[in-house]
């Protein structure tokens, strides 16, 4: 695009299943831009009685928020395909969470970002929602189906998939250790067992909690 209309760019995002938004049940999202009048215009124009939209001038964060959830909701799924349980989702969600971060603190996003609607909200509705493609994409791979497969049987498109290999490739360009997204495209790209990827998550060195993986 044009360098004169980067200014007038916005981002929407946050967690909203389409068929939610359309029956009017109640949703909150986040509008992103850098011109604030034009922001606020549209965040006007947006608010119905069931649509609450809040703004930020945080796109970097918002946009990664929204692409980054696809790929911890495959995992996610990958965790309930195999029936290990809440721990194991509760644990994938929260560890997912600190991998986006680190992640957006590398390309320059604001770390609160990310436990707003744009990131946790989302992240959180897309890992454990029936509706969520991706989810619905790594419970098949949980439970045994090939890839190919599953992709040929949906009418609707898990951008998880692609997004998992563009995740893996700014992590490494950046230098940023994430290991879920390393796990997820092993299991998608590189033909490695989903209980061999588990193993290896929970096989890694000690750390601390808030250390960088």
């Amino acid at each position: 695009l044009p360098a004169t209309l980067h200014p007038k760019l916005m981002v929407l995002s946050g967690p909203s299943f389409a068929a939610e938004v359309s029956q009017g049940q109640p949703t909150a999202l986040c509008l992103a831009g850098q011109e604030t009048p034009l922001v606020s215009t549209f965040q006007s124009a947006l608010m119905t009685p069931a649509l609450r939209v809040y703004v930020d001038s945080d796109m970097i964060g918002v946009q990664l928020g929204g692409a980054l959830k696809n790929v911890m909701a495959l995992a996610a799924g990958v965790v309930d395909g195999l029936g290990l349980g809440h721990n194991a989702r509760a644990a994938l969600i929260t560890r997912g969470l600190a991998e986006m971060v680190r992640l957006g603190n590398a390309m320059g996003a604001d770390a609160r970002t990310f436990y707003g609607l744009s990131g946790v909200g989302d992240l959180v509705l897309t890992c454990t929602g029936a509706l969520s493609r991706n989810h619905t994409v790594g419970v098949r791979l949980g439970k045994g189906e090939q890839l190919e497969m599953i992709l040929g049987s949906m009418q609707a498109v898990a951008e998880g998939v692609r997004t998992a290999r563009a995740a893996s490739g700014l992590a490494q360009r950046h230098g940023v250790e994430m290991p879920i997204v390393r796990e997820i495209n092993a299991v998608l790209f590189e033909g490695k067992s989903c209980r061999k990827a588990v193993t290896d998550l929970m096989e890694r060195d000690a750390k601390p909690e808030k250390g960088q993986a």
